[in-house]
């Protein structure tokens, strides 16, 4: 028997994208309402989800703001204080990252989270797509130096985790000790990319390691994910995309020296759900009315790094009809996606433009009922393709109703997720791996 999905909600307002915020019922006003986002968890937790996933973007694009929120965001971490203060059971994962905030930074935040939820936070690891313009004190690398100086960070963050241990506090009165100061000590790092002293500000370890969640699924990240990660929050638009991340994942993790079991595979589900699937197949295409035949193309042509101009209307396409950008992409990850969906599917030019990849994510996508999420939840663990899941509710905030208060119940009823809480870290499923 599978053991039960480990199953997240992100606390992203996704349920704004595109057009979406301009419905009556969007709740757009409270987007930097942290009131918000706080009844949501409490929801999560009320129908006893794994934990609750905030990511995080530092760039935001001016002219976005004339057509949605966009990137407009509250930062993660302290949102997810306020979620952890007002919730009892369910995880808080933030996003930090590690080519924009210093090491010694990353590591007092995620232990400061750990201490304010009782050991239920988690760190998102990201090495960070835009936004380096807002932090200029050291040149952008590319994206295998990225990981490189990824690999140090975290390096640092645990060696700094380490310095000052929560076993280190005395508290003798009587005695007048208050910690044994030779338990606590400098790092004295002298790397490539930081140079840190030390020790941590604050004793830590007491609520037991935090737990790493990474977003790539580049052949760096999967490497990096290999040795370093508990969850990989992944972009899987189809089963064989995930199934296949699963299998690479499981045998890095070996060659890596870790169990197959250790990094599990929680790929975003984009959720568009109403009563019919008429009703949720209406509810897509107003999200996306705001995209035309140009701004679809764009996009495409923004994914793939090329132009997309006179593409054949007439027939299907192929690869050969996308040549390999000789610039940069902004997602290595994302066009490789949809150029395996172009191999795979050979679509129109009009299917291509109708694409989730194209027009929204590449997340793995469900727009139809609640029965047609359950039916394709339980589809892919059958498979052997996810360990999990962490749940973007699209187009109105009626998804994410119908996904509580209806999918959740129908999956609990198959055996796939947990009856209940059980003891006091959230996360002991991966750590005990």
């Amino acid at each position: 028997m599978n053991p039960p999905l480990i199953v997240g909600l992100s606390l992203a307002s996704t349920w704004l994208s595109g057009s979406a915020w301009r419905r009556a019922d969007s709740l757009v006003e409270r987007h930097h309402d942290v009131d918000l986002y706080v009844e949501l968890a409490q929801r999560a937790e009320r129908a006893r989800l794994d934990f609750v996933f905030r990511p995080d973007t530092v760039y935001l694009d001016p002219s976005s703001q004339a057509q949605g929120p966009g990137t407009s965001a509250l930062d993660p971490t302290l949102l997810l204080a306020c979620v952890a203060r007002a919730t009892r059971h369910i995880g808080v994962v933030t996003t930090l990252s590690t080519s924009f905030q210093e090491p010694f930074h990353i590591a007092r935040t995620l232990e400061s989270l750990q201490v304010i939820s009782g050991g239920r936070a988690a760190w998102n690891l990201v090495t960070g797509l835009e936004g380096q313009g807002n932090f200029g004190h050291r040149p952008f690398l590319d994206a295998g130096a990225r990981y490189q100086q990824a690999e140090e960070s975290l390096q640092v963050v645990q060696a700094l985790l380490g310095s000052y241990p929560a076993d280190a506090l005395q508290l003798d009165r009587e005695g007048g000790l208050y910690a044994n100061a030779q338990a606590i000590h400098p790092i004295h790092h002298q790397g490539t990319h930081f140079q840190v002293h030390g020790p941590l500000t604050l004793p830590a370890g007491r609520f037991g390691r935090v737990p790493i969640f990474q977003a790539g699924a580049s052949e760096d990240g999967r490497a990096f994910a290999a040795r370093h990660a508990d969850a990989v929050f992944a972009a899987a638009p189809t089963l064989d995309a995930a199934r296949d991340l699963r299998t690479a994942l499981r045998q890095l993790a070996v060659q890596a020296g870790r169990s197959a079991e250790a990094v599990r595979v929680l790929p975003g589900l984009s959720l568009y759900l109403a009563p019919t699937r008429d009703e949720a197949q209406a509810l897509f295409e107003q999200a996306h009315e705001h995209l035309g035949r140009p701004q679809r193309l764009a996009k495409l042509s923004s994914i793939l790094g090329i132009a997309v101009d006179g593409l054949p209307a007439d027939r299907r396409l192929t690869p050969e009809d996308f040549p390999v950008a000789a610039q940069p992409v902004r997602s290595r990850t994302h066009a490789e996606l949809l150029r395996r969906r172009i191999a795979s599917d050979r679509p129109t030019l009009d299917a291509l433009l109708a694409l989730p990849e194209v027009v929204s994510s590449a997340h793995w996508q469900v727009v139809g009922t609640s029965t047609d999420a359950v039916e394709h939840i339980l589809a892919w663990q059958a498979a052997d393709a996810i360990d999990g899941f962490v749940a973007l509710p699209g187009g109105s905030l009626a998804s994410l109703d119908l996904f509580l208060d209806e999918a959740v119940p129908c999956l609990r009823s198959a055996g796939c997720l947990r009856t209940a809480y059980t003891g006091s870290h959230l996360f002991g499923p991966l750590q005990d791996v």
